[in-house]
């Protein structure tokens, strides 16, 4: 059978998404899901953008050992170097160098002749070959360029040593037919076709990005670039969970395969959403939570009596479907671990044991631990980092009255140790909370966006609050859960600001 490999950006193209800044350790923890996964290549970032991508791409390269870990490049030797230096610890190292080819962005963006920028190409795939074995080539905007360019310069590119070709639909302007043509035609029109990988790299600005995917691969593409719940700039990317699902499901008209793990999509994409915060659209194809969900009376007559009458997918293909919970407060800790194993965590016996109280603490709340619950107490100590002291909230208290003005009251525990004691006030609750807490900040905290979701259902869920701050000039995503929303909200924005200190303990031993 025919293998097409799946290439995933979402550390890459997906985090270029705005309001999307993940750490490194969250970064490491999507990488091993698509490593589970299944994925043949992971993009783990850009190292020449920022020491934070060049220090994930590297702590991605050393810990994945089973899909290939690549880094992106401009067509220019320091980029080449900085993919070089950051993933030359990895198992198969990759490179993935750029550069636009279309006449828009020849003459605007880059104001080079067509001629220079074969040459660029060129030089930049020459010098990447004495260091990778795998080098793919990428020809930016490549469906808005002429198909005879094209053709010359990727003759060239694989003349100097390129072993895979990607022709993106950049702009997402493409349509099946048309991206599909354009495949056939450099197939069968360039010169050693037959001696490399083609590959496809569709955005969905015109919804079709999945559609113009699969036609690239029936027409001669070996490799889908795709991301988790279609994450991307714009209105991003080729989902990866439904490439996979419709090749599984119309395997009578596709026959091929991609080496994913189907059962592994569901806990992959609600470990991308969680760490990004980037919310499911409930009508999602294959993970979002109305996929499988009947509300019609006919619908539900007819699932109950044969559920092929409504599903074309069986949830337990994705991973999706009821999870008999035998934990409750009186569980102990053995069987807690186990069920950390089996969901696919690995958690040292201190961060276990955290989580294990966690765990404790929120059945004496709740009617039900649900299986989401879980994921959200265990993602967070897998991800935690106790390297470097951190501010530490104990307690809110927020007074508030339709005819008062709303004061909350907060204790926190400073990076030195001690706890102290603040009040503030708002024009609401949720205000009050962020101008106390703003008190422990050295400068002005700008809030950049706030939101609060439910986690899992019934009037006992779990709050999980994200916010997006700007702080001395850099932004972070902050994040938590608890049961009380205005809890959940006090502690991811001292989560937002701890990711500041992280984050500058790591910039300051980059320096060193």
């Amino acid at each position: 059978m025919r293998k097409i490999d799946i290439f995933d950006t979402t550390l890459r193209d997906g985090e270029q998404s705005p309001g999307i800044n993940l750490n490194t350790a969250e970064k490491i923890e999507i990488a091993k899901q698509l490593e589970r996964l299944g994925v043949t290549v992971i993009e783990a970032g850009f190292p020449a953008s920022s020491p934070g991508d060049f220090d994930a791409v590297h702590q991605i390269a050393k810990t994945v050992k089973n899909s290939i870990v690549t880094g992106l490049a401009r067509a220019v030797k320091s980029d080449i170097d900085a993919v070089w230096e950051a993933v030359k610890v990895a198992e198969q190292p990759h490179v993935h160098t750029f550069i636009a080819t279309s006449p828009i962005h020849m003459e605007y963006k880059l104001k080079k002749t067509p001629d220079q920028v074969i040459e660029q190409a060129v030089a930049a795939v020459k010098y990447a070959k004495e260091k990778f074995s795998l080098v793919e080539f990428s020809c930016e905007d490549g469906f808005r360029s002429d198909k005879e360019y094209l053709v010359r310069i990727i003759n060239e590119v694989i003349k100097a040593g390129a072993t895979t070709i990607n022709v993106p639909d950049t702009v997402g302007y493409a349509s099946p037919q048309e991206y599909g043509a354009l495949f056939r035609f450099l197939r069968e029109n360039c010169t050693g076709a037959d001696n490399v990988k083609f590959s496809a790299h569709c955005h969905n600005d015109l919804g079709m990005a999945v559609a113009n995917s699969i036609a690239a691969m029936e027409n001669g593409a070996d490799q889908i670039e795709c991301t988790i719940n279609g994450l991307g700039e714009r209105a991003g990317n080729a989902a990866l969970e439904e490439i996979a699902v419709a090749l599984h499901i119309r395997n009578d008209i596709y026959p091929v395969e991609t080496g994913i793990t189907l059962k592994e999509i569901k806990r992959t994409s609600q470990l991308v959403s969680r760490l990004t915060g980037s919310v499911i659209q409930p009508n999602k194809a294959v993970v979002g939570k109305n996929a499988f969900a009947h509300e019609s009376g006919i619908h539900q007559d007819g699932v109950l009596k044969h559920k092929e009458t409504y599903e074309i997918i069986s949830p337990a293909l994705v991973g999706e479907g009821d999870v008999p919970l035998v934990l409750g407060k009186h569980s102990g800790r053995a069987a807690f671990r186990d069920r950390a194993e089996t969901m696919g965590f690995e958690l040292s016996d201190d961060k276990l044991n955290k989580a294990f109280e966690d765990f404790k603490k929120l059945a004496d709340r709740k009617k039900e631990v649900t299986e989401e619950d879980l994921v959200t107490i265990l993602t967070e100590q897998q991800i935690s980092i106790e390297d470097v002291a951190v501010f530490e909230l104990k307690s809110v208290q927020v007074q508030y009255g339709s005819a008062h003005i709303p004061t909350a009251t907060v204790v926190v525990q400073t990076p030195a140790g001690q706890q102290e004691i603040f009040s503030g006030t708002g024009n609401g609750s949720v205000e009050a909370i962020f101008n106390t807490l703003e008190q422990i900040a050295d400068e002005k905290v700008k809030i950049l966006d706030y939101r609060v979701k439910s986690v899992g259902q019934g009037e006992d869920a779990l709050g999980e609050a994200v916010i997006n701050v700007e702080y001395k000039g850099y932004k972070y995503t902050g994040r938590d859960a608890a049961q009380d929303v205005l809890e959940a909200s006090a502690k991811a924005y001292v989560n937002a600001l701890n990711r500041h200190l992280i984050q500058a303990s790591t910039r300051a031993l980059a320096v060193n």
